[in-house]
């Protein structure tokens, strides 16, 4: 929706003069949070049953990476927002309006089956701890991946899989723990958080009690293809900065026995087109992908593994090439680079804390090569 992607805009320059700030608080100040929450930006995939938007897939990682431009970590956070909305389509609706009963409602967490769900009557008694807890501080219900036990038993699926869900948290049942001591993305406040004997319900298990997802175009998509999405949208946002940075920079930055300008220098130059061929290459590969599987969507098809597959190597195509622009900038820019009033070293380590991220990681090539390949490869988290 362009109003969504003119609120980021209207947002982002305010971000960008805050990004030391964030930084420093190493989490996004609640009135930040407050602000994109207002916006709009955190009910992206919420279903419009519920007063969300079920804006498209592209749409909303212009929003995540216009935010990125002026700040990773602000970028990511609204990443994670609206990408944990999306599970309210498949939880009962008088829990996801329960859930959702303030259109300024924060949900984030984590996706990874950390935790260990025992069955009782009515729901279900957890413990665990997970990593990587992302804007959870200013979240108003928090998710948390569980394997399911019955009677000490490891309750399986059809295929011999644990059983799996995320299980949704309300913050007075979460302990954080201050962990978020780290290079990048600082700004993002992920933390640990551990859940200690918690009684969830039944109805607040993602996907127990509503195993099929909706028959709308924007649920069509995996929600581990829209996480992989939001992290390849702020890695772009943030090379695009960084290049739009060293080229300010080189304009009046002059090397120690020089007297020419980093700008007039070749190596410069072919750098710096290097660098924006291969951002601008990888960005349109990406939304070409998202664009073609929301045109399946929206035509009432499910999206086949191929597109899912597409998506996924556009996705870790778009990190790894965020990196080598970001990368190249960096070097360009010299010892400057290396200053906290530069903004470039803070660009080298975010999109490189990026990169960490299991959704984009190196593994993601070997799976999509298989599939091309034609050899049985397990498409679980496609």
């Amino acid at each position: 929706m362009s109003e969504l992607i003119a609120a980021a805009q209207r947002l982002a320059p305010e971000f960008g003069r805050r990004a030391l700030e964030i930084e420093h608080a190493r989490r996004v100040p609640h009135d930040v949070s407050q602000q994109m929450a207002a916006a709009g930006l955190y009910r992206m995939f919420v279903p419009k049953a519920f007063g969300g938007y079920e804006t498209s897939p592209a749409d909303a990682s212009r929003v995540f990476e216009t935010l990125a431009r002026a700040d990773a970590s602000c970028g990511w956070v609204a990443f994670i927002g609206a990408t944990s909305g999306s599970v309210l389509a498949r939880l009962p609706a008088d829990a996801a309006r329960e859930i959702f009963d303030d259109p300024n409602t924060l949900i984030c967490g984590v996706f990874a089956p950390l935790g260990r769900a025992d069955i009782v009557a009515g729901g279900f008694n957890v413990n665990g701890r997970w990593q990587w807890g992302s804007g959870t501080q200013n979240a108003q219900w928090i998710l948390g991946g569980c394997t399911f036990n019955r009677d000490g038993d490891l309750v399986r699926t059809s295929s011999g899989a644990p059983r799996t869900h995320m299980l949704v948290f309300s913050p007075d049942q979460i302990h954080f723990h201050d962990t978020w001591h780290v290079s990048g993305l600082r700004g993002t406040g992920s933390l640990d958080f551990e859940a200690r004997d918690a009684f969830v319900p039944e109805s607040r298990a993602v996907g127990y009690l509503i195993q099929e997802n909706p028959p709308r175009p924007l649920y069509q998509f995996p929600q581990f293809s829209l996480l992989a999405l939001g992290i390849a949208a702020v890695a772009l946002g943030t090379a695009r900065a960084a290049i739009d940075e060293l080229v300010s920079l080189a304009a009046t930055k002059v090397r120690a026995g020089s007297t020419a300008s980093l700008a007039s220098r070749v190596h410069a130059q072919m750098d710096v087109a290097t660098a924006e061929a291969t951002l601008r290459s990888a960005r349109a590969f990406y939304y070409e992908t998202i664009e073609a599987a929301w045109d399946q969507a929206t035509q009432g098809h499910p999206i086949p593994v191929e597109q899912r597959r597409d998506m996924r190597l556009a996705t870790t195509h778009a990190v790894q090439a965020s990196v080598r622009a970001v990368d190249a900038m960096y070097t360009l820019a010299g010892g400057s680079s290396v200053y906290d009033s530069c903004d470039l070293q803070r660009r080298f380590r975010d999109v490189h804390v990026a990169t960490q991220h299991i959704m984009v990681a190196p593994s993601t090539l070997e799976t999509v090569g298989r599939l091309m390949l034609g050899i049985e490869t397990n498409t679980q988290n496609f």
